[in-house]
Protein backbone atom coordinates (compact mmCIF):
# COMPACT_ATOMS: atom_id res chain seq x y z
CA UNK A 1 0.00 0.00 0.00
CA UNK A 2 1.39 3.22 -0.53
CA UNK A 3 1.23 6.10 1.73
CA UNK A 4 0.81 9.54 0.97
CA UNK A 5 1.58 12.71 3.89
CA UNK A 6 -1.92 14.81 4.12
CA UNK A 7 -2.76 17.54 6.57
CA UNK A 8 -6.23 17.08 8.38
CA UNK A 9 -6.92 19.80 11.16
CA UNK A 10 -3.41 21.17 11.63
CA UNK A 11 -1.79 17.58 12.06
CA UNK A 12 -0.01 15.83 9.63
CA UNK A 13 -1.55 12.50 8.86
CA UNK A 14 -0.69 9.39 6.51
CA UNK A 15 -3.09 8.71 3.82
CA UNK A 16 -3.71 5.32 2.36
CA UNK A 17 -3.28 5.00 -2.08
CA UNK A 18 -4.37 1.98 -3.57
CA UNK A 19 -1.15 0.07 -5.01
CA UNK A 20 -0.64 -0.04 -8.94
CA UNK A 21 -2.73 -2.54 -10.99
CA UNK A 22 -0.47 -5.44 -12.00
CA UNK A 23 -3.26 -7.67 -13.52
CA UNK A 24 -6.67 -6.73 -14.89
CA UNK A 25 -9.14 -8.77 -16.61
CA UNK A 26 -11.69 -6.97 -18.72
CA UNK A 27 -14.28 -8.73 -19.98
CA UNK A 28 -12.89 -12.22 -20.34
CA UNK A 29 -15.49 -15.23 -21.39
CA UNK A 30 -13.51 -18.78 -22.08
CA UNK A 31 -15.90 -20.87 -23.71
CA UNK A 32 -14.94 -23.91 -25.95
CA UNK A 33 -17.18 -25.84 -28.96
CA UNK A 34 -18.78 -29.45 -27.50
CA UNK A 35 -20.49 -29.88 -30.94
CA UNK A 36 -21.42 -28.08 -34.19
CA UNK A 37 -24.28 -26.12 -32.42
CA UNK A 38 -23.09 -26.20 -29.27
CA UNK A 39 -20.52 -24.22 -26.73
CA UNK A 40 -19.36 -25.08 -23.10
CA UNK A 41 -18.69 -21.82 -21.40
CA UNK A 42 -16.15 -21.80 -18.02
CA UNK A 43 -15.72 -18.02 -17.66
CA UNK A 44 -18.32 -15.55 -18.41
CA UNK A 45 -17.46 -11.69 -18.37
CA UNK A 46 -14.91 -11.93 -15.59
CA UNK A 47 -13.79 -8.90 -14.41
CA UNK A 48 -10.46 -8.73 -11.49
CA UNK A 49 -7.82 -6.12 -10.27
CA UNK A 50 -5.29 -7.31 -8.77
CA UNK A 51 -2.74 -4.41 -7.37
CA UNK A 52 0.71 -5.19 -7.52
CA UNK A 53 2.60 -7.47 -4.20
CA UNK A 54 -1.20 -8.74 -3.65
CA UNK A 55 -1.30 -12.38 -2.64
CA UNK A 56 -4.74 -13.43 -4.13
CA UNK A 57 -5.59 -17.19 -3.08
CA UNK A 58 -7.98 -18.33 -6.09
CA UNK A 59 -10.48 -21.41 -4.34
CA UNK A 60 -13.52 -23.18 -5.96
CA UNK A 61 -14.71 -26.51 -6.78
CA UNK A 62 -13.56 -28.63 -9.69
CA UNK A 63 -14.85 -26.79 -12.98
CA UNK A 64 -15.24 -23.67 -11.59
CA UNK A 65 -12.42 -22.32 -14.05
CA UNK A 66 -9.71 -21.71 -11.27
CA UNK A 67 -6.60 -23.42 -13.65
CA UNK A 68 -8.15 -21.43 -16.97
CA UNK A 69 -7.71 -18.12 -14.97
CA UNK A 70 -4.17 -19.21 -14.72
CA UNK A 71 -3.15 -20.21 -17.80
CA UNK A 72 -5.21 -16.89 -19.33
CA UNK A 73 -2.93 -14.73 -17.14
CA UNK A 74 0.21 -16.81 -18.12
CA UNK A 75 -0.77 -16.55 -21.89
CA UNK A 76 -0.55 -20.35 -22.61
CA UNK A 77 -4.56 -19.50 -23.81
CA UNK A 78 -6.32 -16.74 -25.15
CA UNK A 79 -9.43 -15.26 -23.94
CA UNK A 80 -12.79 -16.41 -26.14
CA UNK A 81 -13.80 -12.20 -25.58
CA UNK A 82 -12.23 -9.39 -23.65
CA UNK A 83 -8.75 -8.91 -22.90
CA UNK A 84 -6.23 -9.22 -20.05
CA UNK A 85 -3.10 -6.32 -19.10
CA UNK A 86 0.26 -7.29 -16.86
CA UNK A 87 1.87 -4.29 -15.93
CA UNK A 88 0.13 -2.16 -18.81
CA UNK A 89 0.59 -4.47 -21.54
CA UNK A 90 -1.46 -7.30 -23.23
CA UNK A 91 -0.77 -10.85 -22.70
CA UNK A 92 -0.52 -12.32 -26.27
CA UNK A 93 2.28 -14.89 -25.20
CA UNK A 94 4.00 -16.60 -22.45
CA UNK A 95 6.62 -14.45 -21.38
CA UNK A 96 8.98 -13.51 -18.15
CA UNK A 97 6.39 -11.28 -16.55
CA UNK A 98 4.98 -14.56 -15.22
CA UNK A 99 6.60 -17.37 -13.49
CA UNK A 100 4.90 -20.79 -13.49
CA UNK A 101 4.63 -23.14 -10.90
CA UNK A 102 2.33 -26.15 -11.81
CA UNK A 103 0.58 -29.24 -9.43
CA UNK A 104 3.14 -31.18 -10.81
CA UNK A 105 7.00 -29.98 -10.87
CA UNK A 106 8.70 -30.25 -14.12
CA UNK A 107 12.21 -30.29 -14.16
CA UNK A 108 15.29 -31.56 -16.30
CA UNK A 109 16.07 -35.21 -15.07
CA UNK A 110 19.52 -34.87 -16.65
CA UNK A 111 20.49 -31.20 -14.78
CA UNK A 112 21.45 -31.26 -10.77
CA UNK A 113 19.22 -29.31 -8.69
CA UNK A 114 21.18 -26.34 -8.72
CA UNK A 115 21.48 -26.44 -12.50
CA UNK A 116 17.67 -26.54 -12.87
CA UNK A 117 17.46 -23.48 -10.38
CA UNK A 118 19.76 -21.69 -13.07
CA UNK A 119 18.52 -22.76 -16.20
CA UNK A 120 15.71 -20.12 -16.85
CA UNK A 121 18.09 -16.77 -16.33
CA UNK A 122 21.01 -18.53 -17.30
CA UNK A 123 19.50 -18.96 -20.89
CA UNK A 124 17.54 -15.42 -20.82
CA UNK A 125 20.53 -13.80 -19.84
CA UNK A 126 22.71 -15.35 -22.37
CA UNK A 127 21.66 -17.61 -24.95
CA UNK A 128 23.77 -19.78 -26.70
CA UNK A 129 26.04 -17.10 -28.46
CA UNK A 130 26.40 -15.48 -24.61
CA UNK A 131 28.43 -18.45 -23.26
CA UNK A 132 31.19 -17.34 -25.71
CA UNK A 133 31.89 -13.77 -24.02
CA UNK A 134 34.78 -13.42 -21.72
CA UNK A 135 31.91 -11.78 -18.50
CA UNK A 136 29.58 -15.48 -19.04
CA UNK A 137 32.12 -17.00 -16.27
CA UNK A 138 32.05 -14.21 -14.09
CA UNK A 139 27.95 -14.16 -14.70
CA UNK A 140 27.86 -17.91 -13.98
CA UNK A 141 29.56 -17.60 -10.76
CA UNK A 142 27.26 -14.89 -9.37
CA UNK A 143 24.02 -16.84 -10.61
CA UNK A 144 25.27 -19.97 -9.02
CA UNK A 145 25.27 -18.11 -5.58
CA UNK A 146 22.05 -16.93 -6.05
CA UNK A 147 20.71 -20.32 -6.83
CA UNK A 148 22.02 -21.73 -4.05
CA UNK A 149 20.48 -18.92 -1.94
CA UNK A 150 17.43 -19.45 -3.36
CA UNK A 151 17.43 -23.66 -2.82
CA UNK A 152 18.57 -22.96 0.77
CA UNK A 153 15.75 -20.48 1.69
CA UNK A 154 13.58 -23.57 -0.18
CA UNK A 155 14.66 -25.55 2.74
CA UNK A 156 16.95 -27.85 0.63
CA UNK A 157 20.70 -28.45 1.92
CA UNK A 158 24.06 -27.92 0.37
CA UNK A 159 24.54 -31.69 0.10
CA UNK A 160 21.53 -31.82 -1.81
CA UNK A 161 21.96 -29.27 -4.72
CA UNK A 162 24.22 -31.37 -6.89
CA UNK A 163 22.13 -34.11 -6.94
CA UNK A 164 19.55 -35.07 -9.99
CA UNK A 165 15.34 -34.89 -9.56
CA UNK A 166 15.44 -38.87 -9.41
CA UNK A 167 17.77 -39.12 -6.24
CA UNK A 168 15.02 -36.95 -4.52
CA UNK A 169 11.65 -36.58 -2.72
CA UNK A 170 8.57 -34.96 -4.39
CA UNK A 171 8.71 -32.31 -1.60
CA UNK A 172 12.21 -31.57 -2.59
CA UNK A 173 11.90 -31.15 -6.29
CA UNK A 174 8.92 -29.13 -5.52
CA UNK A 175 10.55 -26.84 -3.53
CA UNK A 176 13.34 -26.81 -6.66
CA UNK A 177 10.22 -25.91 -9.06
CA UNK A 178 9.62 -23.07 -6.60
CA UNK A 179 12.62 -21.94 -6.76
CA UNK A 180 13.14 -22.29 -10.30
CA UNK A 181 10.81 -19.76 -10.56
CA UNK A 182 11.83 -17.33 -8.30
CA UNK A 183 14.84 -17.06 -9.56
CA UNK A 184 13.46 -15.49 -13.28
CA UNK A 185 12.38 -12.78 -10.42
CA UNK A 186 8.75 -12.54 -12.25
CA UNK A 187 6.70 -9.66 -11.11
CA UNK A 188 3.87 -11.97 -10.71
CA UNK A 189 3.94 -15.94 -9.67
CA UNK A 190 1.20 -18.06 -10.80
CA UNK A 191 0.69 -21.43 -8.78
CA UNK A 192 -2.01 -24.21 -9.43
CA UNK A 193 -2.26 -26.13 -6.77
CA UNK A 194 1.52 -26.32 -6.30
CA UNK A 195 1.22 -27.85 -2.61
CA UNK A 196 -2.05 -30.54 -3.53
CA UNK A 197 0.25 -33.62 -3.83
CA UNK A 198 2.54 -33.35 -0.91
CA UNK A 199 2.02 -35.17 2.14
CA UNK A 200 0.96 -32.63 5.28
CA UNK A 201 4.10 -32.13 6.84
CA UNK A 202 5.84 -31.02 4.25
CA UNK A 203 3.24 -29.19 2.80
CA UNK A 204 2.87 -27.24 5.89
CA UNK A 205 6.35 -26.38 5.92
CA UNK A 206 6.47 -25.62 2.24
CA UNK A 207 3.43 -23.19 3.07
CA UNK A 208 5.09 -21.03 6.07
CA UNK A 209 8.24 -21.04 3.41
CA UNK A 210 6.42 -19.35 0.68
CA UNK A 211 4.80 -16.96 2.80
CA UNK A 212 8.14 -15.83 4.18
CA UNK A 213 9.46 -15.20 0.31
CA UNK A 214 6.30 -13.31 -0.50
CA UNK A 215 6.62 -10.63 2.45
CA UNK A 216 10.72 -10.52 1.66
CA UNK A 217 9.83 -9.90 -1.81
CA UNK A 218 6.38 -8.84 -2.22
CA UNK A 219 5.58 -10.27 -5.98
CA UNK A 220 1.65 -10.73 -6.86
CA UNK A 221 1.12 -14.54 -6.29
CA UNK A 222 -1.89 -16.09 -7.87
CA UNK A 223 -2.05 -18.96 -5.70
CA UNK A 224 -5.09 -21.61 -6.88
CA UNK A 225 -6.02 -24.55 -4.50
CA UNK A 226 -8.65 -26.80 -3.33
CA UNK A 227 -7.61 -26.21 0.50
CA UNK A 228 -10.22 -23.59 2.01
CA UNK A 229 -7.52 -23.84 5.08
CA UNK A 230 -4.49 -23.40 2.52
CA UNK A 231 -6.57 -20.43 0.79
CA UNK A 232 -6.92 -18.40 4.14
CA UNK A 233 -3.41 -18.92 5.62
CA UNK A 234 -1.62 -17.97 2.70
CA UNK A 235 -3.15 -14.72 1.07
CA UNK A 236 -3.77 -11.42 1.77
CA UNK A 237 -7.39 -11.97 -0.64
CA UNK A 238 -9.79 -14.50 -1.28
CA UNK A 239 -11.28 -15.21 -4.67
CA UNK A 240 -13.87 -17.93 -5.12
CA UNK A 241 -15.16 -19.24 -8.04
CA UNK A 242 -17.81 -21.22 -9.29
CA UNK A 243 -18.93 -22.99 -12.26
CA UNK A 244 -20.71 -21.00 -14.64
CA UNK A 245 -24.24 -20.23 -14.59
CA UNK A 246 -25.96 -18.72 -16.77
CA UNK A 247 -27.96 -15.08 -15.05
CA UNK A 248 -25.79 -15.31 -11.84
CA UNK A 249 -24.90 -11.89 -10.26
CA UNK A 250 -20.94 -11.78 -10.68
CA UNK A 251 -20.82 -14.78 -13.06
CA UNK A 252 -17.80 -16.81 -11.64
CA UNK A 253 -16.99 -14.73 -8.97
CA UNK A 254 -19.13 -15.29 -5.90
CA UNK A 255 -16.74 -13.91 -2.79
CA UNK A 256 -14.07 -11.62 -2.90
CA UNK A 257 -12.52 -10.35 0.03
CA UNK A 258 -9.79 -9.22 1.84
CA UNK A 259 -8.19 -11.35 4.47
CA UNK A 260 -6.80 -10.26 7.94
CA UNK A 261 -3.39 -10.12 8.34
CA UNK A 262 -1.46 -11.37 11.45
CA UNK A 263 2.50 -11.81 12.38
CA UNK A 264 1.82 -15.33 13.97
CA UNK A 265 3.18 -18.18 12.19
CA UNK A 266 0.68 -20.44 10.10
CA UNK A 267 0.69 -23.31 12.68
CA UNK A 268 -0.31 -20.46 15.22
CA UNK A 269 -2.71 -19.37 12.93
CA UNK A 270 -4.17 -22.25 12.38
CA UNK A 271 -5.32 -22.96 15.47
CA UNK A 272 -6.75 -19.30 16.70
CA UNK A 273 -10.53 -19.25 17.14
CA UNK A 274 -10.62 -16.18 14.61
CA UNK A 275 -9.13 -18.73 11.92
CA UNK A 276 -12.11 -21.44 12.19
CA UNK A 277 -14.78 -18.69 12.88
CA UNK A 278 -13.35 -17.54 9.35
CA UNK A 279 -12.86 -20.63 7.48
CA UNK A 280 -16.32 -21.68 8.39
CA UNK A 281 -18.06 -18.43 6.99
CA UNK A 282 -16.19 -18.51 4.02
CA UNK A 283 -17.38 -21.96 3.34
CA UNK A 284 -21.17 -21.21 4.60
CA UNK A 285 -20.98 -18.28 1.87
CA UNK A 286 -19.31 -19.45 -0.73
CA UNK A 287 -20.93 -23.35 -1.03
CA UNK A 288 -24.18 -22.88 1.04
CA UNK A 289 -26.68 -22.51 -1.78
CA UNK A 290 -24.65 -24.40 -4.03
CA UNK A 291 -26.63 -27.95 -5.01
CA UNK A 292 -23.39 -30.05 -4.67
CA UNK A 293 -22.49 -28.06 -1.18
CA UNK A 294 -22.83 -31.28 0.83
CA UNK A 295 -20.29 -33.92 -1.01
CA UNK A 296 -18.07 -30.37 -1.84
CA UNK A 297 -17.79 -30.21 1.96
CA UNK A 298 -16.89 -33.45 2.91
CA UNK A 299 -14.16 -33.65 0.66
CA UNK A 300 -12.91 -30.65 1.41
CA UNK A 301 -13.01 -31.65 5.20
CA UNK A 302 -10.78 -35.26 4.19
CA UNK A 303 -8.45 -32.99 2.28
CA UNK A 304 -7.81 -30.10 5.28
CA UNK A 305 -7.35 -33.37 7.44
CA UNK A 306 -4.72 -34.62 4.86
CA UNK A 307 -6.19 -38.11 4.37
CA UNK A 308 -7.23 -37.55 0.80
CA UNK A 309 -4.50 -39.81 -1.25
CA UNK A 310 -4.23 -36.37 -3.46
CA UNK A 311 -2.46 -35.06 -0.09
CA UNK A 312 0.08 -38.28 -0.42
Amino acid sequence: MVLAVGVLDGEIVEVSKRRPVEISLREVSVSYPLSPSGRKTVLSELNLEIEAGEFVAVLGETGCGKSTLLRLILGQELPSTGSIIVDGKPVTRIDSRRGYVPQKYSLFPDRTMIENAMFGPENAHCGWLGRLRPSFRAFKRKLRAEAERQLLCMGLCTADLNKYPHQLSGGMQQRVAIAQALMMKPPVLLMDEAFSALDPSTRASLQQQLREIWQETRPTVLFVTHNTSEALLLGTRLIVLAPHRENRPGGNVILDMSLPQSGDTISVRKQSREFMELREHVKRHAYGNSSSSGEYRRVQEIRERGDSPECK
